[in-house]
């Protein structure tokens, strides 16, 4: 899995689509908790109806599984020889609790969204904080690997990648 070069662009493409979207489901959030919140309160009835924090929720979770299956597909890049272990390992878990964290938290929001549970919506709050976390040392990793450690992996993920041609 680790003999491919590079990243396909169709990989490259969906990691920035969910990057956009992850980064709208922060920055619109308040509209989604003032909803949870009426709900909850009774302010509103206590029924599901569609709303832009749940549909993009959803989006991301398929965007999430087939970016999944282009992975065990095709594989990724191996990282860098140069790199130290530690890294590379800190790297692996960062990146499986970010498939696990982008593949859950649809779920447990989904869950508390439609059967108005609070258990579900509190893992999904705890969740964003942790993805929150992990998308600060993903950026410092990348930022480290690039000034720091000069391996250059930023550009297997570059958008200009997304230009070319191919799976």
């Amino acid at each position: 899995m680790s003999n491919v070069s590079a990243y396909s662009a169709s990989q490259v493409r969906l990691h920035w689509i969910i990057v956009i979207l992850l980064a709208g489901q922060y920055l619109f959030h308040e509209g989604i908790a003032d909803a949870w919140d009426a709900r909850i309160d009774g302010t509103i009835p206590n029924e599901p109806f569609l709303n832009p924090h749940a549909i993009v929720g959803i989006l991301i979770l398929l965007l999430t599984l087939w970016r999944v299956g282009l992975r065990l597909r095709r594989g990724a890049p191996a990282l860098p020889k140069e790199e130290p272990q530690a890294l590379k390992i800190v790297a692996k878990i960062t990146h499986l609790a970010f498939y696990v964290l982008l593949i859950g938290m649809p779920i447990s929001g989904a869950l508390a969204w439609v059967a108005g549970l609070e258990l579900p919506a509190e893992a999904h709050e705890v969740a964003a904080k942790v993805m929150l976390a992990l998308i600060v040392l993903h950026i410092a990793g990348a930022l480290v690997q690039q000034f720091v450690l000069k391996t250059g992996v930023m550009e297997r993920m570059s958008p200009r990648r997304m230009l070319k041609r191919g799976g």
